[in-house]
């Protein structure tokens, strides 16, 4: 299992939308400078910010790398998340930006122009592609997945085989019956947990839609495409758990709720982080552990979930480049990276490092995983905070009863005129 404790950064999917919020300059990374990751040791002092429990964790992880460069300093700076993207942005306009930082996946965006390109000496070829599309800003790759998030299914098994359901659903249509299920056969209020609107709420609704064969932009990143007949499907699937009395339409947001819900079988399903696995331990207690289970997104097309998570990036200022992207090449090693987790819960963003026996211990993580090998993520431009708080309102609208094809069609409209960012 994961160390008792919740990172804020490990609810980055659901926060960062928020926290992105906030504008930048260009993101012009033509002149974005490339350098190499030097072959021997390094020396001098590497400044590195970080937030919430990656800053209190990463200067034991970094002795290692020290250790083996016994000319190097490391300074571990922690920066708040409250204030971190309001810091970030101070510090890229004064100049003063550390060597490392830890940047949440959607705020990549927002501050690409200060972001060195990644030299060819830091090899990513064992990371989650997912991930790593986190890092690609009009097609410069700016940093590393240091770490990984992503949305999966939390389901009740001992309410489930009562449903009928002894092995979770694969597809859509399982899916939807088994929650049915759940309220005729085993007592539930509610079949599932689903965002009914408010802010961030489109995101809850993305990986159906994905998996419906939607897609937020086309390829080359030029155009919306919410008016489309997959993103109507994919949210007419998610629109019928309301219409059908499965979704509470009024769904309470108060802290903790969703926990104590689901263990007292009020709502036995919901749509997750990592970090609800040490939530429900403490709102479960001993021998909780038994009575759920994870699965994947269920699959329509494809079985697509939402990525996110935390990048490492290395600023245009850096004082100290070479050493700064060894550091990242460091914190990338698969060993490393397995410590990491231990350390703090954090998921590995090598796929290697996951067959350490303190990740393969717990079969609930297998599931996450499974689930990596098949995400997306937000469009890498500034106009998708704007463009999201657009889909956040026409999906309760849908919620509501409107038909989705016709909520799309005022999306597209919102979007475009809003456009694709600078």
């Amino acid at each position: 299992m994961m160390p008792r404790r919740t990172s804020a950064a490990a609810l980055c999917v659901a926060g960062a939308l928020v926290l992105a919020a906030c504008g930048r300059g260009s993101t012009d990374t033509s002149s974005t400078p490339t350098t190499s990751v030097p072959s021997g040791k390094v020396t001098g002092t590497v400044t590195v910010w970080a937030q919430g429990a990656e800053a209190e964790q990463l200067p034991a992880l970094v002795k290692g790398f020290e250790k083996a460069n016994p000319g190097v300093k490391v300074e571990v700076t922690a920066v708040p998340w409250a204030n971190a993207h309001s810091k970030y942005q101070t510090a890229v306009a004064g100049g003063t930006t550390p060597d490392v930082a830890m940047m949440g996946t959607t705020w990549m965006p927002d501050f690409a122009n200060a972001f060195q390109a990644v030299p060819s000496g830091v090899d990513t070829s064992d990371m989650f592609a997912g991930s790593k599309s986190t890092n690609v800003v009009k097609g410069a790759t700016l940093g590393v997945p240091w770490y990984v998030d992503t949305r999966v299914i939390y389901y009740r098994t001992d309410l489930a085989k009562k449903a009928g359901y002894p092995t979770p659903p694969k597809t859509f249509a399982e899916f939807k019956a088994m929650t049915k299920a759940l309220q005729t056969e085993a007592g539930a209020k509610w079949g599932v947990n689903l965002a009914p609107g408010g802010a961030d709420s489109f995101q809850f609704a993305m990986p159906f839609a994905w998996s419906a064969g939607a897609s937020l932009m086309n390829a080359d990143g030029t155009k919306w495409t919410f008016d489309t007949p997959r993103m109507a499907a994919g949210l007419k699937y998610y629109q019928s758990f309301f219409t059908d009395g499965i979704a509470d339409p009024r769904l309470s947001t108060a802290t903790g709720g969703m926990e104590a819900a689901f263990v007292n079988g009020t709502t036995p399903v919901f749509v997750g982080s990592p970090a609800e696995i040490s939530l429900l331990d403490a709102a479960g207690g001993t021998g909780f552990d038994k009575k759920y289970g994870i699965m994947t997104i269920p699959k329509d097309r494809s079985s697509t979930s939402f990525t996110g998570g935390g990048n490492l990036v290395v600023f245009k200022k850096s004082a100290n480049s070479g050493a700064a992207w060894k550091l990242v090449q460091y914190l990338s090693k698969p060993s490393v990276q397995a410590d990491w987790y231990k350390a703090t819960g954090d998921l590995p963003s090598v796929r290697s490092a996951w067959d350490d026996p303190s990740l393969t211990a717990d079969p609930k993580l297998a599931v996450f995983r499974k689930q990596l090998a098949d995400t997306k993520a937000p469009p890498a431009n500034t106009a998708w905070t704007q463009v999201g708080a657009a889909a956040d309102t026409q999906l309760e609208k849908i919620v509501n009863g409107t038909d989705p094809a016709s909520a799309l069609k005022t999306l597209q409209s919102d979007a475009d005129s809003i456009g694709t960012g600078d």
